[in-house]
């Protein structure tokens, strides 16, 4: 796993400008050189850069990028970020067709492939990247994302060059682009974050591919195409067929997902959908004669303060216990206290570039760091209810039925603490409906199909383009910030290709016509679990319930809004702060998800305030 950025001058000729381009190069990558703290390479012509920083992973040795190549007179090169889970099949392919590899890196597959075969070859990829291919026979550069979105990818076009990063932070290492804002940007800051547009990059004139798409640059002329889509269309299969294939889909994936040349970890929180990826991983080791390394996380103090509700029934450790037993692990407990979650609420606006998923995000930051320090690589049990219709908005029918985005249905709490006048600016309720109403016209819908089912596959919809990609935006950042790479066997573009057509009665299948959630995936997953964890009611991502968190959080936002050139106090009113605080009324009602309320508000206010200072920003003078 990698970091990638550079540039392609349309118009030609980018070294004779009077910039030293390598230096720019340099920087492109530097400033992601958390991303791969392993090596780094940088490569120029006339009208293209590439930088790479690498996490070595496979072919330690022989793996360094830009990668250039020579087959049969024709030369390209290729930065890439991502791991391809099907390589060794797709070499053998290439070498019966004549191919002769240099390295035994995934890099080559890609690059060999595209010169065999053309841009066609992507979709034999199995696998979560990014790249970009610089082809000088037919003179242009294209880059590619992942059919999922598990690998970022952002550009910027200026109308001469197109700039491309793995990250935001290197496109504003180019010269001429700097951070700026927009009134969609605060639109899209508080009234949709952390989540945003699948295609935008926040920050005014920054984008981001879109999964499944490419984007070619040739003839002074940039253009975007889809090549690859969810398709809708009749399930054929009976329900012990579905679980059949369900099954090997996730086995083949997670044991595909195992290729490394350095050992692999997962992380289980003892949730079905970690402890499967454990299971199946711990069963693949042992047959090799070796032990799993395993993690999870929890925080200090919860075991004196948690207090079950509908979102979180039980903690985690008793059914992390169970797993870690029943398959013999290498299991360490990580904690977090209230302490080290602040301090990495700024930590993760660093790794986002922008504000994210407060607590959620900094608690994640800081475990990723601490994995890091023994593991290369973890499997996580990421995308699984996205995918498979774990949360209540596929079948609560309030939440289902809701005209608007169901894991932040009711806005009130965004908007409670906002400046009246700022509030009245942004229209928020208004952003919101369009881009409602615009994910909801490219949902494949199914001809025939009954209104509720078409609910449902909205929702699904809406779930694997903005929710889903949230996490996954966390993920990879998180992770990538300590130099770890995770990956996440659920979001195999085969799974969600199949899953997607199955109907929710199978989904949620359970015996004697009752429905359990996730019922397909828990019986696809039956006799590697103990029946405790494989059938547990779902407990999401862990967080912190110690008041005295909620307090220090409390005392920071007073201390930022005392100050009168803060510019997150053209955003919000102090004085509706610290009463709503008070007050304890709608204060702790979740606004995002099911584990983002009062807190997490806060929290997010903070990552808000470091963001525009950090980037220097003036959220007063949006248009």
């Amino acid at each position: 796993m990698c970091g990638i950025a550079g540039f392609y001058n349309k118009e030609g000729h980018c070294i004779d400008e009077g910039i030293k381009w390598e230096r720019v190069l340099w920087k492109m990558g530097n400033v992601q050189k958390h991303r791969g703290p392993d090596d780094e390479g940088q490569y120029l012509d006339e009208k293209c850069g590439m930088a790479h920083v690498r996490l070595s992973i496979i072919d330690i040795s022989n793996g360094h990028q830009p990668m250039t190549r020579y087959i049969n007179g024709r030369k390209c090169t290729i930065v890439y970020n991502g791991e391809i889970y099907n390589m060794h099949e797709l070499r053998e392919q290439l070498m019966y067709s004549g191919v002769v590899f240099e390295t035994f890196s995934d890099t080559e597959v890609i690059l060999a492939g595209y010169m065999k075969y053309g841009i066609a070859f992507i979709d034999r990829l199995n696998g979560i990247f990014s790249f970009a291919i610089r082809d000088y026979m037919d003179d242009r550069l294209i880059l590619v994302r992942d059919r999922i979105g598990v690998k970022p990818l952002f550009y910027v076009d200026t109308g001469k060059s197109i700039v491309f990063s793995s990250e935001i932070k290197g496109i504003f290492e180019y010269p001429g682009i700097k951070p700026e804002i927009n009134m969609e940007t605060m639109q899209i800051v508080i009234g949709l974050g952390p989540a945003k547009p699948v295609d935008s990059g926040v920050f005014k004139n920054v984008r981001e591919l879109e999964p499944g798409h490419m984007i070619i640059i040739e003839n002074n002329k940039c253009n975007d195409y889809a090549y690859w889509k969810l398709i809708s269309q009749p399930h054929e299969d009976d329900y012990e067929v579905t679980v059949a294939k369900t099954q090997w889909l996730i086995r083949d994936s997670v044991k595909r997902q195992m290729i490394s040349d350095v050992p692999v970890c997962t992380f289980l929180s003892g949730g079905v959908d970690s402890s499967l990826v454990t299971a199946i991983c711990s069963l693949e080791l042992q047959k090799r004669g070796e032990r799993l390394d395993t993690f999870s996380f929890d925080f200090i103090g919860n075991d004196k303060y948690f207090k079950a509700n509908s979102f979180q029934p039980t903690q985690d450790r008793p059914y992390v216990d169970m797993v870690k037993d029943y398959w013999h692990t290498n299991h360490t407990y990580l904690f977090c206290n209230s302490d080290e979650q602040i301090e990495n609420l700024y930590n993760a606006v660093d790794a986002r570039d922008l504000p994210c998923m407060a607590d959620v995000e900094s608690s994640m930051l800081h475990f990723c760091n601490k994995v890091a320090k023994k593991n290369k690589v973890v499997l996580t049990g990421e995308c699984a209810d996205e995918i498979f219709g774990g949360y209540p908005w596929f079948w609560k029918e309030e939440m289902l039925n809701a005209d608007t985005f169901p894991w932040a249905m009711d806005i009130s709490a965004r908007k409670q603490w906002l400046r009246d006048d700022y509030g009245e600016t942004l229209d928020i309720e208004g952003y919101i409906e369009k881009q409602y109403r615009l994910s909801l016209e490219k949902t494949p819908l199914l001809r025939g199909e009954g209104e509720t089912e078409s609910r449902r596959r909205k929702a699904a919809y809406l779930n694997l383009n903005w929710f889903m990609m949230t996490l996954l935006n966390r993920m990879d950042r998180t992770s990538m910030y300590s130099g770890l790479e995770a990956r996440v066997p659920f979001a195999d573009h085969r799974i969600v290709e199949y899953i997607w057509n199955v109907p929710w009665e199978m989904k949620c299948h359970g015996d004697n016509n009752e429905h359990i959630v996730k019922g397909l995936m828990r019986d696809a997953g039956k006799g590697l679990l103990p029946k405790e964890v494989l059938y547990r009611k779902k407990s999401p991502y862990p967080k912190t319930y110690n008041p005295e968190y909620e307090r220090k959080l409390y005392e920071i936002v007073m201390d930022i809004t005392a100050d009168k050139n803060a510019p997150v106090n053209m955003v919000y009113d102090r004085n509706k702060i610290m009463k709503s605080a008070d007050a304890k009324s709608d204060y702790g009602k979740p606004w995002y998800g099911q584990l983002m309320a009062g807190p997490q508000l806060l929290a997010y206010i903070i990552q808000i305030d470091y963001w525009l200072n950090k980037y220097r920003l003036d959220p007063g003078t949006i248009k």
